[in-house]
């Protein structure tokens, strides 16, 4: 039980599922926030908050403020502050909820892009669907417990997964 900052110590990174952005803040400013708490000189951030603007798409609206931001903005600008601290471990809290298909799919993408980078993922959410398509491994969890786990094939073919949550017409 460590707190947040400890976990960003230790190279973990974390998307909440609610919006942890400052909201009268600007996206560049949100990003600044946080590379403020780094020992790094302003040059440094400076070249970093470009960077992740860049990375993810949202150096047009750098100078919006967070309040004005679409869901998927929101989204991309969220993912952006949780990983200023280069986490090796990134976890997703309900990733998908909030958001719009088109954003649903630019997420997607983005975690898949992540994982090819070397960072390491952890997703929970209940957006079936969308989190078995960029998955390595699945683990249903029921009242506390893994119930199952495996390959997203797996997964929608165990019959415990299709009592317990998938349901038996679930398709993919």
């Amino acid at each position: 039980n460590y707190p947040m900052y400890k976990r960003a110590r230790l190279g973990m990174g974390y998307l909440p599922q609610e919006e942890s952005i400052f909201r009268k803040m600007t996206v560049e400013q949100n990003i600044m926030a946080i590379l403020e708490t780094l020992p790094l000189g302003k040059a440094e951030r400076k070249n970093r908050c470009e960077q992740l603007l860049h990375q993810f798409g949202i150096e047009r609206i750098a100078k919006n403020q967070a309040l004005t931001l679409s869901g998927g903005e929101k989204r991309r600008l969220t993912i952006a502050r949780s990983l200023v601290t280069k986490p090796k471990l990134l976890m997703l809290d309900e990733p998908f909820s909030g958001v719009d298909p088109i954003a649903v799919y630019d997420v997607q993408q983005i975690i898949i892009n992540l994982r090819k980078l070397g960072l390491a993922i952890l997703i929970t959410d209940h957006n079936v669907r969308e989190t078995l398509s960029i998955v390595d491994r699945a683990y249903l969890i029921y009242e506390g417990r893994v119930e199952s786990e495996g390959t997203k094939d797996f997964l929608i073919n165990d019959p415990i997964s299709r009592q317990l949550y998938l349901g038996e017409r679930f398709k993919m």
